[in-house]
């Protein structure tokens, strides 16, 4: 006997079969450029990569039960190739120094199918420090007025770049008052070591990670701009608006990655050396207590005041038209991040407070009672001690070498602007008792303290000696 089937019951089996097969997975490809190298960054890129927090936050229910997520980490040694390729819609996330950053803005302000919107702080300093200015350490140059003609090379669009261009214009320089040229880092340094260049000009942490190998001196910081730099984080909007909850999820991490340097900054230095490449000591004098930076996504308005500055220093140049930075500023996802974390996020956007140095003074028996007057050494296999005063620290220094033991790095800071420093690489001001040792980053900064106080100035080594014979 033959059996007819109807076409719709073939139909209707068929149909069967498909609702019985699970639904394929959509992908979601998500580009983030970072800069690994980049100090200011690493909490936003390296950290969050390595220890795969953008995984831990990312939406996995509602609309995003089906979908599979797939980042593609992109590492750059400069902001502008990031904005490149966020504008071919290969990265949707990016990180950047400041005016790099509204550039990227500015970029993507005729953009047809997607504006760009800042959306995170990745790390700040309201002093403006993190950018500067290096020569090699045989220099004769001790003053930014000692390069008038010579040639100096920095990266051009970076935020080192915005630096020089604004002491310039502070200073009322013409545009050909040094010989300008573009470099990346990794060249600068080379060239400088072999003394191809005059000095080089870049931003976290090359101006202080090239003293601290040894071939460079540092003759200034962004600090004396008077104006903040920071590093942020910008997202394409076109992706932005329809993943919000990718958004927050990356901020996050973000937020995550912070906690995560705090709670331990000795051993978080020795990883991000790891994974970047960067010496711990470098990427402690940074992020660290009291250290050069200060990381907190919140956007503070003291930093879009300084982009506001920014524009103008690029407009007066005519590098840049009309750009508003205030419309480019969305900080609605941060403020979700902080919410849905059960943080209080406008009481850390009022707040531009680091974490510090603290305990106890060991060698002096004091505790550290005013941070930024304080003082620490690395000890090899030991950890990182704190001291109540510059001069503590440096007798402390020899009592430590002289047992024998070895030192990596001690740190004290500078007293005209607070910043913190590689006591090998400051100028000290040295009265007669062994208390009177005073630090400062710049030659001419001891001077003229020196000169008030009938005090001499000199180097580590000698400083040293004062603090073990008091004078």
């Amino acid at each position: 006997m033959v059996r007819h089937v109807s076409a719709l019951s073939i139909v209707m089996s068929v149909a069967s079969i498909a609702l019985a097969q699970p639904a394929r997975a959509e992908t979601i490809t998500i580009g983030i450029g970072t800069q690994d190298t980049t100090t200011n960054t690493v909490t936003a890129g390296t950290v969050i990569r390595q220890l795969h927090l953008f995984e831990k936050y990312l939406p996995t229910d509602g609309k995003y039960a089906n979908i599979k997520f797939e980042l593609e980490w992109q590492n750059f040694t400069s902001g502008p190739p990031v904005t490149n390729a966020m504008m071919a819609n290969k990265l949707q996330f990016g990180m950047m120094g400041d005016y790099p950053l509204i550039v990227n803005g500015f970029t993507f302000q005729n953009n047809p199918d997607s504006k760009s919107r800042l959306i995170a702080v990745a790390a700040y300093s309201p002093s403006g420090s993190g950018n500067g200015i290096v020569v090699h350490k045989d220099s004769p140059y001790y003053d930014l007025a000692d390069l008038k003609g010579k040639l100096v090379s920095v990266p051009f669009g970076s935020a080192a770049h915005g630096m020089v261009l604004k002491a310039m214009q502070d200073r009322g320089w013409p545009a050909d008052y040094f010989q300008l040229v573009s470099q990346t880092p990794e060249v600068g340094s080379t060239n400088l070591q072999e003394k191809k260049i005059d000095a080089h000009a870049d931003f976290v942490p090359f101006a202080d990670l090239l003293p601290y190998r040894g071939f460079a001196r540092k003759i200034f910081d962004g600090v004396e701009t008077n104006i903040s730099t920071w590093h942020g984080v910008v997202v394409r909007t076109d992706f932005a608006e329809k993943y919000p909850e990718v958004v927050v999820a990356y901020i996050k991490a973000l937020i995550e990655a912070n906690a995560w340097f705090r709670a331990d900054p000795k051993t978080a230095s020795e990883k991000i050396q790891e994974w970047t490449g960067i010496n711990k000591e470098v990427v402690y004098i940074f992020l660290g207590p009291g250290g050069n930076m200060t990381t907190n996504p919140t956007i503070k308005p003291v930093l879009i005041d300084a982009a506001a500055q920014d524009v103008k220093v690029l407009q007066n140049l005519g590098r840049m038209k009309e750009f508003d930075v205030t419309k480019w500023v969305d900080d609605s996802y941060v403020r979700k991040a902080f919410a849905e974390l059960k943080l209080d996020y406008d009481a850390q956007l009022k707040s531009i407070a680091n974490y510090e140095v603290k305990g106890e003074d060991k060698f002096c028996s004091k505790p550290i009672a005013e941070p930024r007057k304080s003082g620490e050494i690395w000890v090899d296999g030991e950890g990182i001690l704190p001291f109540s005063s510059a001069a503590c620290t440096l007798g402390a220094y020899a009592e430590i070498k002289a047992k024998g033991k070895k030192i990596n790095i001690a740190y004290v800071y500078d007293t005209a602007r607070g910043i913190k420093l590689f006591a090998d690489q400051a100028y000290f001001s040295v009265g007669a008792s062994k208390s009177d040792i005073t630090p400062f980053m710049l030659k001419k900064d001891a001077e003229a303290h020196a000169a008030k106080t009938g005090g001499k100035v000199v180097n580590f080594a000698d400083a040293l000696k004062s603090a073990m014979s008091g004078g």
